[in-house]
């Protein structure tokens, strides 16, 4: 995917992910857009970094990546978000454009892609990206809404119930 289709799927799902978090439609709901769409755009952006120096879809674009950006906010924390816009930009790398990335770099330089995928420069890369944010915001809500009827996340995280 391109630059373009990063952000759109970062803004459009910061939008998506402050309803889901609060859907009630008032202040608190653009508060928590704002506060979920930036760094998640942040994020979104940051695995494209290897153009300017490294390997291009393989530097930036793996699992050991995405695992110090998602333990960031458990040791410091802040950037509570900027781990789901690197995980989206991998989504969208690999389910939205042929080409694939490379996700056990440095390990395998071996690209992984869906070959259901359109080039960068498609026509189409934008529906796709909006075909991808709409499943990505589906699985944000089962997990918000679903998952907590059958899963007790209290027991998971270790915190006492409310």
């Amino acid at each position: 995917m391109n630059k373009e289709g990063h952000v759109l799927n970062a803004v459009l799902l910061g939008i998506g992910l402050g309803f889901i978090l609060e859907p009630s439609g008032t202040l608190d709901t653009l508060r928590a857009v704002v506060a979920v769409t930036i760094p998640v755009t942040l994020g979104a952006l940051f695995p494209d970094v290897d153009t300017a120096f490294g390997k291009h879809r393989k530097t930036l674009h793996s699992i050991p990546v995405l695992a110090l950006f998602l333990a960031f906010p458990i040791v410091f924390g802040n950037l509570q978000y900027v781990w789901i816009g690197i995980l989206t930009h991998y989504v969208l790398d690999v389910l939205g454009s042929t080409r694939g990335i490379a996700l056990f770099y440095p390990l395998s330089g071996s690209e992984f892609g869906f070959p259901s995928g359109v080039t960068t420069s498609s026509k189409f890369a934008n529906v796709v990206t909006i075909v991808v944010t709409a499943i990505e915001l589906a699985v944000a809500a089962a997990i918000v809404y679903v998952l907590p009827q059958y899963v007790d996340i209290a027991s998971l995280t270790g915190q006492l119930p409310v």
